[in-house]
């Protein structure tokens, strides 16, 4: 069973330790010294990786259901474990925690973080926060694309049905699937970057940002996110590039290849936009109506602040927790509304909401009519049983574990406020909670090594579907 996990291990943390020349090459550009510490990082990762694929090398013909389980998970621990180096031998975190917290929290593109002071960081440790997210979000879009579907994780199994070469061979193979979905990022990306340079960034910055936008990833190369620019031009570049970030990366190749749009797909990027749209018109009313700002202030913080927490990807204009109390209530409810399925964005899933609402309306319909039939339909498609059964455990195990983590990082000595917003932050992968220690202007550095321990867990149960990582605590799964 261990074979093809390490195999693949080997492989992923080798592209890992060649990921960590780019740096190297950024801090020799500076004529710095630290570039030592990076091709040291490197070659420690290329060897561990290089070693794991050599001494278990072999044609991989199947991967079974446990095996997809455990390289899902064991390659984010793993890489997680060694994306710590560059922090510690650089001396930019206090101790192996903090270090972890960081590298969990870009790699499953959360954003939040522990550094109390970005601006003094080096060029090279910037810009390697800043590729962990841009990595994480390939990762999770492959993943999502590839695997999510095979695992049936979530009702997941809904979308195999459109990629699968049953019906009308879209994407029939695995490097298929990679390489376009590389090639739509890597546009995105690429597009972000020369826009936000033309809007005023510096080219790092521009770089930084982008790689954290795409990959809704929310790391920062200044203390006080993107409101330290104050422009309209940049905030509404990182805007629309959150908002194609949340996106499904194959929804873009599905349109650029003419495909019949009329999928789950297509229907829940509708939805998405539709939620959206109400989402920012009711919170610009609200703040023009209450008289925090005009119309149009009003219209350009929601569009930024709304789509930053929707998409999960943690970027701020301003604090938002200024707006009022009520402010936090209402974020708490963005961050749980999620991107679409195959987009860089966490959180629940819109398609997610979508079968739970299409369930809730089938009963409220047969409460009256029990003997009336009547499907489960996400748009004006319908979905079978088996899904809506997938998404209602997927739910409930969701907000379960949202209970069960906020008593624990509570007990570490956390106000209610901060430790459910932590956790609610953490495990959608926005990043900022609510409240003056972890808001928008704070920073997770002051909690406790036990809190981070368990946010850094929050932050891979909600990046890795959650159910991904719970099955390998079962008895039945270790037995199988």
């Amino acid at each position: 069973m261990w074979q093809p996990v390490l195999m693949i291990n080997g492989y992923l943390i080798s592209v890992l330790g060649l990921a960590m020349l780019i740096p190297a090459a950024v801090d020799m550009s500076v004529n710095k010294t630290g570039w030592s510490l990076f091709i040291n990082s490197s070659l420690i990762s290329i060897f561990i990786g290089v070693s794991l694929f050599l001494a278990n090398r072999k044609t991989i013909k199947k991967i079974t259901l446990q095996q997809g389980y455990l390289i899902t998970v064991v390659s984010w621990v793993s890489m997680t474990l060694l994306a710590t180096m560059p922090f510690l031998f650089y001396g930019t975190v206090s101790g192996f925690t903090d270090a972890w917290f960081e590298a969990m929290s870009g790699f499953t593109t959360t954003g939040a973080t522990i550094m109390k002071d970005v601006e003094i960081l080096p060029k090279p440790i910037l810009l390697w926060r800043s590729m962990l997210s841009g990595l994480g979000g390939i990762g999770i879009v492959i993943f999502a694309v590839a695997l999510l579907p095979f695992l049936g994780i979530g009702g997941m199994q809904i979308f195999q049905r459109e990629n699968s070469d049953i019906n009308d061979k879209f994407m029939p193979k695995f490097n298929y699937i990679a390489k376009r979905i590389l090639a739509v990022y890597f546009f995105l990306a690429m597009l972000c970057a020369f826009s936000l340079h033309f809007a005023g960034m510096n080219w790092f910055d521009a770089v930084n940002h982008t790689l954290t936008t795409i990959a809704t990833g929310g790391f920062s190369t200044k203390n006080t996110s993107i409101g330290y620019y104050h422009s309209v031009g940049i905030e509404m570049v990182i805007a629309l590039f959150m908002f194609l970030g949340a996106l499904p990366m194959t929804f873009y190749i599905m349109v650029m290849q003419n495909k019949d749009l009329k999928s789950f797909r297509t229907e829940q990027v509708t939805f998405f936009i539709k939620v959206l749209s109400v989402y920012i018109l009711f919170m610009t009313c609200w703040l023009a109506w209450n008289g925090k700002y005009d119309f149009f202030e009003a219209l350009r913080y929601s569009v930024f602040n709304i789509i930053s927490v929707v998409t999960s990807t943690g970027f701020a204009s301003t604090d938002y927790m200024k707006w009022g109390v009520w402010a936090g209530a209402f974020f708490i409810m963005f961050a749980l509304t999620g991107g679409c399925t195959g987009s860089t964005s966490g959180s629940i899933k819109m398609f997610r909401w979508q079968v739970v609402l299409a369930y809730v309306k089938k009963t409220l319909i047969t409460a009256t009519d029990p003997n009336r039939v009547v499907p489960i339909k996400v748009g004006s498609l319908t979905t079978s049983e088996s899904v809506v059964s997938s998404v209602l455990v997927f739910m409930t195990a969701y907000f379960f574990s949202v209970v069960f983590l906020t008593i624990f990082v509570s007990m570490t000595g956390l106000d209610f406020e901060t430790a459910f917003s932590a956790v609610i932050a953490c495990m959608t992968n926005s990043g900022p909670g609510i409240g003056p220690i972890i808001g928008p202007s704070g920073n997770y550095s002051s909690l406790s090594d036990v809190a981070k321990y368990l946010l850094s867990f929050a932050m891979l149960l909600g990046r890795l579907e959650l159910l991904t990582v719970l099955v390998l605590f079962t008895k039945n799964f270790w037995r199988n």
